[in-house]
């Protein structure tokens, strides 16, 4: 291997080595990125009424602003009383759940309890996992209070991107080579259309779940409606593991008032479930970008594996860009052009018997 090639193979591993440093402010960098190209949407619209842009970001940010102060003022308070009188809640669940098994062993005709385990065993192989499962679980939003700075960052630099984004792209273009540049901007539209699509589809299917989840518990007359539908369509947000971890707190909660009730808690959720997954995701989401369900859990495995937790909520984006560019760049304009070289010898076609 020659110099010049030993100095450009030590310099991509201290690339990759200075990356993966600073992947907590790659990371920040991207979130902000995200929600600023999402919120140009809604600038580009105000620009048709407001002929400044920046008097449009500043109507945007803040109209969002208003939105978010509104929204903590009427939901926030309450739901945290719900989330502590769902924490009361726990023992209390747990102890129902012990009765009702002592009862069931109590009515199995003699000789086939001896065959399974007892309530104490079971609980005690249980409590460690629901320990740490609930300890992940509500250690999870005690992260996201603890994150104010990031997240202020995030908004700071959103701004940024939102005040003069012609500049950042201009920067982004000059990357690559000067005949790829038109192609270049063809494809970040197509990147920012998938994006926008994408974040237009979660709210709606956030707001969906968080109503109907409402409208079932209300139905079936469970406490803490509103900390159990918000957590609903805040779970929402991450695919696969979301839907399953919304169903346990409103289960936990009606299992103190009646077990068949949970399992009605259970079967309300699979439906809702089903429903979002045959009717409005595929109304919703038939004008973005498909994401495959492997492709989306091993990215959010990934994302949560590097970087944290938090990091789920960005894992889509990221998949939603990615398989844009993949798609255009690798597929269209180098396989699908890909052609043999005219030095190379072709395979002679064997004669016909």
């Amino acid at each position: 291997m020659t110099l010049g090639r030993w100095v450009g193979f030590l310099a991509l591993i201290l690339s990759i080595y200075i990356l993966w440093r600073l992947r907590t402010v790659l990371l920040i960098a991207f979130a902000a990125l995200v929600l600023a190209t999402v919120i140009n949407r809604l600038v580009k619209l105000l620009q048709r009424w407001v002929r400044y842009r920046s008097l449009a970001v500043a109507i945007a940010m803040l109209g969002l602003l208003l939105l978010l102060v509104g929204f903590v003022w009427i939901v926030v308070p309450p739901f945290i009383e719900q989330v502590e009188d769902l924490i009361e809640l726990l023992p209390t669940a747990i102890a129902r759940i012990e009765t009702w098994f002592e009862g069931m062993e109590e009515r199995l005709p003699g000789g086939i309890e001896g065959y399974l385990p007892s309530t104490d065993a079971v609980f005690a192989r249980l409590q460690p996992w629901a320990t740490r499962l609930f300890g992940t679980f509500f250690g999870f939003f005690a992260n996201l209070l603890n994150l104010l700075g990031s997240i202020l960052l995030v908004l700071v630099l959103m701004t940024m991107f939102l005040a003069n984004p012609q500049l950042y792209r201009h920067l982004l273009i000059q990357l690559f080579p000067s005949f790829y540049r038109r192609r270049a901007c063809e494809i970040l539209d197509q990147s920012e259309t998938a994006l926008v699509n994408w974040a237009i589809g979660i709210l709606i299917d956030t707001v969906f779940i968080g109503l109907v989840s409402a409208i079932g518990l209300w139905i079936l007359q469970i406490p803490l409606v509103l900390a159990n539908s918000f957590i609903a369509g805040f779970l929402e947000t991450i695919p696969n593991l979301g839907p399953t971890l919304s169903v346990i707190p409103p289960t936990l909660v009606a299992l103190t008032i009646d077990p068949w009730r949970a399992l009605g808690v259970v079967i309300l959720y699979i439906v809702i479930q089903q429903v979002e997954g045959y009717v409005l995701v595929p109304f919703v989401m038939r004008k973005t970008v498909f994401l495959p369900p492997a492709i989306t859990l091993l990215s959010q495995i990934a994302f949560a594996t590097f970087f944290s937790l938090l990091a789920l909520f960005l894992s889509l984006p990221f998949v939603v860009i990615a398989q844009v560019w993949l798609q255009e760049v690798l597929v269209k304009d180098i396989l699908n052009d890909w052609e043999r070289s005219p030095t190379s010898k072709s395979t002679p076609t064997p004669p016909s018997p």
